[in-house]
């Protein structure tokens, strides 16, 4: 495997009918990344995790799993490639070891070995105690935790995890990022992870923002927040397009009508903000302004609010 990127996506594109979920897009991965796909629902997300873990083929395009093509090499790339489901893939009614043995079987592990490398993961993700505790008495953390550990049984040099905080409470959310972290820093392992959650894509190495089955930007957090440029200023008004078009007569500034509010991407946004009190006395009812976030990226890019297209899209649900 030595001399290839983690992942390599050449081109994958597919539809849904006239619905295009992946538009022939391109991106890498590094051995020993963390790497998120940010992306509303519908953006492209599931469909790209299911091509990734050879659960369905892509009509245009490839993707190579450290050189290993998921459509013409799919059983190779299952040997190296571990998977968390969004939706929870442990048996209730099985102990947490017994889930562990059972999955360790799909990869021909067996006997002693098997119960001895299953009772080390467990260990290093503090569920020793609850080896013999039937899984569906966890708590939605400790049962991520299996899943997580489950995954790494097979010893993958890629981990592929799909939405793998929904349902946490934040405090569950950190604790399995900090996981995330150490199986990268102490095995070296590389994790892509698709996500919604601005938190959990900003601690990453580098994010790629998906929307409707284009890659809109790429790179660290910190760089792509930087990229805006100045601070983001919005304003709450009674007249959001009539402002709008003011602002730029006045001051030649973009000021574009997001969700209702009128959005500004400007350096000193204090003194910008007191210039138009002054030129408009009483059509700006509130304002706000602060640093960039990945969402200011998103919006920038697509000119639309995250939270607004969180919709799981139909024909990203039936995939598959």
């Amino acid at each position: 495997m030595t001399g290839f990127p983690a992942l390599a996506v050449e081109g994958l594109r597919h539809a849904y009918g006239d619905r295009l979920a992946l538009a022939g897009i391109d991106f890498q991965v590094d051995s020993g990344e963390i790497f998120s796909l940010l992306g509303p629902n519908g953006g492209g997300k599931t469909t790209l995790f299911k091509i990734l873990t050879t659960l369905m083929k892509p009509q245009g395009g490839d993707a190579r799993i450290f050189g290993r093509s998921v459509v013409s090499d799919a059983a190779a790339v299952r040997e190296n490639i571990g998977v968390v489901f969004q939706e929870p893939s442990l048996d209730p009614k099985l102990t947490t070891l017994e889930n562990m043995i059972h999955h360790g079987h799909f990869f021909g592990m067996r006997g002693r070995q098997l119960r001895d490398e299953a009772m080390t993961l467990l260990v290093a993700f503090g569920l020793k105690d609850r080896a013999g505790d039937l899984t569906e008495t966890l708590s939605g953390g400790l049962r991520r935790r299996v899943e997580l550990a489950k995954a790494l049984l097979p010893d993958p040099d890629l981990l592929l995890a799909d939405e793998p905080s929904t349902g946490l409470d934040p405090g569950a959310r950190l604790e399995f990022a900090a996981q995330l972290q150490r199986l990268r820093n102490e095995r070296g392992t590389t994790i892509v992870l698709t996500t919604h959650f601005m938190e959990e894509a900003d601690r990453s190495d580098r994010v790629g923002i998906i929307d409707e089955g284009h890659i809109v930007a790429i790179g660290r957090p910190g760089e792509l927040k930087e990229s805006i440029g100045g601070e983001i200023v919005i304003i709450q008004t009674n007249y959001p397009e009539s402002l709008s078009e003011k602002l730029n007569d006045r001051f030649g500034q973009e000021a574009p009508v997001v969700d209702g509010s009128v959005r500004i991407e400007i350096p000193r946004a204090h003194e910008f903000i007191a210039k138009v009190v002054d030129a408009f006395p009483g059509e700006v009812d509130s304002f706000s302004f602060g640093r960039p976030t990945l969402e200011d990226v998103f919006i920038q890019k697509t000119g639309r609010n995250f939270r607004g297209a969180l919709e799981k899209a139909p024909w990203e649900e039936n995939a598959g």
